[in-house]
Parts: structure tokens; sequence; C-alpha cells
């Protein structure tokens, strides 16, 4: 979470110093102990897990390395996407982790497919799959098209539904007329979980609950988490549209100081214990930035730009 936190303030201050970030910037600021609860739970190489663009806590939790983060964000042509693509369409499938589709709720249908697709090969085993979602993308054909599969087909999915209260500026009203999302689970048959999205305590109890039934054979699971982004939509929007109300709810709570001060008070890692990490994480990013920095960029004079299913660039291949 602290990690992610810190990645995200360097990125945004990248974008903003002009130049060095080329298309938007999303920050996950408040939803850090949501994604990380998800990520942790999940194993890297067995699991498939198609993250969005505010979990980052949970590709790190997954495994992703830092390198990956700051190789796409820079654009370089040593990152996993080449410079070929956006800044956030960054995955490794052969690891299990899928490049984000920016079509929210593809990422559903996505990763039920892959399941699908591996029992139908035999090699499902105890794997799982996860993928995030927000309250607005639930609106979508393709989240309701990739849940009813999941659902008729039982299959292992676990689908985070972070309700930051926004999709962009459209309020929770103005989406959808159910009392809450967690009923949506109901409709399609699959269990639902709900967690306090600023509490990582709480959301560590129900992922790991919904993991462990998905796991086990209970077919698909619903989390829900309600917190509130503690920032714009992206870099470029100010959240003007949201409430003072809102901001000083406990929704609007710093899910990194909650975790902080539960810590603390458990007798887990005191303040200086904390304060260490971050100095930590400081090193690993800036070591990070500065390879990532000294790498080239794709040439476009010696670059063949064909679509990524051309044989020459399948991962492994040689030239």
């Amino acid at each position: 979470m602290q990690l992610s936190r810190q990645v995200e303030e360097k990125l945004g201050s990248l974008y903003r110093s002009g130049g060095r970030i080329v298309g938007g910037v999303y920050l996950g600021k408040g939803q850090e102990a949501f994604s990380a609860a998800l990520g942790v739970q999940l194993v890297e190489g067995k699991d498939v897990y198609g993250p969005l663009i505010r979990d980052q806590a949970g590709r790190i939790a997954f495994g992703e390395p830092l390198l990956d983060c700051f190789r796409t964000y820079l654009g370089t042509a040593t990152g996993p996407m080449r410079g070929r693509d956006g800044n956030i369409h960054r995955g490794r499938p052969k690891e299990g982790m899928l490049a984000m589709i920016s079509h929210l709720g593809a990422l559903v249908s996505v990763v039920t497919g892959v399941l699908f697709a591996r029992r139908l090969r035999g090699s499902l085993g105890d794997t799982v799959g996860a993928t995030s979602i927000g309250d607005g993308g639930t609106s979508t054909g393709a989240f309701h098209e990739g849940m009813n599969l999941a659902a008729v087909e039982k299959l292992p999915l676990i689908v985070s539904v972070a309700n930051n209260q926004f999709a962009y500026s459209t309020p929770n009203s103005r989406q959808f007329a159910c009392e809450d999302l967690l009923l949506r689970a109901e409709g399609y048959g699959v269990q639902g979980w709900s967690v306090t999205g600023t509490d990582l305590a709480s959301c560590l109890k129900g992922f790991r609950a919904a993991v462990a039934a998905a796991r086990s054979g209970g077919g698909p699971q619903m989390v829900v988490g309600r917190m509130l982004r503690l920032g714009g939509h992206g870099e470029h929007d100010d959240a003007s549209y949201v409430p003072e109300e809102a901001r000083f709810s406990h929704l609007g709570q710093d899910c990194l100081m909650v975790a902080e001060k539960t810590l603390a008070a458990r007798g887990l890692a005191s303040a200086e214990v904390v304060r260490g990490w971050e100095q930590e994480g400081r090193k690993l990013i800036d070591a990070a930035i500065a390879q990532a920095g000294r790498e080239p960029l794709p040439d476009p004079y010696r670059e063949r730009w064909d679509a990524l299913s051309t044989s020459h660039l399948v991962e492994g291949r040689s030239e």
C-alpha cells in the first residue's frame, strides 16, 4: 500500500513536470487497501489477475516489478509493452497478469474466458481468476455478460468492485437504482461480500474468504468495497464535483493512515518502523526510475510496427 502511494506520487510529479509521461495519469490514492488486499491473496504464475487503472497496490502485491511500471510510463522499448501501447495497458500474460483494457467491464469477460479455456484444456486445477471494476463499470454490457457466464459455468472468478461513489463525475444516485451494489451479486446467483474499503483489516478478511471460496469450488465471488478516491478521476481532474460532506465522511478516510494507526494499536509496527518502510520504498523507486530513464525509446526508423499477433513479436521468439 505504502509503496504504491509513493510510486503514484512520483508518477504524478513526472506527469506535472511535463514531457516525461505521454498520455494521462490515473491514480489510486485512497483505494490502496482494497487493491492490495486482493493482490496479496493471489499466486503469481498460477492465478490470473486483470488489474484496473487504480490497482497499482494490487499489482505490487501480485509481484509486478517496479521497473515494469516505470518503463511503461516512460515508454521505453525495454518495457513489457515495448513502448508500443498506452502507459496503463501493461501486463505479462505468461505470469498471469493480463494487460488492462480501457473499455471498462471487458476484463471481466477476458478473465472469465481464460478460466473457461483452462477448464476446457483440463488445466484449471485450483486456479482462481480476479479482476477489478469500479461502480460505474458495473453498468456495462461486458460486465453483465462476463458475470453471467462465470455464474452459469461456476468459474472461480473474483470480481473486486471499488465503489468510490463516482463514475468519473457521475454519483451513485445517477448510476443505479438498487440500494447497494452487493444486490447485483444476488441477481447473478453469485456470492457477495461487503467490506470497508478504507480499512485494510476488513479488506483482507473479505478477500481472503472470497478467494478461498472460489478456490474450493464455490464459483464466482463479488467483493464490494465502499470508499472515496482521494483525488480526481485523473491528474487532469480537480474533483470539484465531490461534495465536502463526502470528503470529510468515513468514506474519505485515508486507508494508509487507518492502517498505520491499526498497526500501532495492535503493537505490530511503530511509527518509526513505518517511516523506515517509506525510506526503503523511496530508494527502490529512485533506482527503478534511474534505470528506466537510461533505457532507449522505440526507434520509429528501426522498429517493425506490426500487430502483436505477428510471429516475430511473439514472446521468446528470436529474430
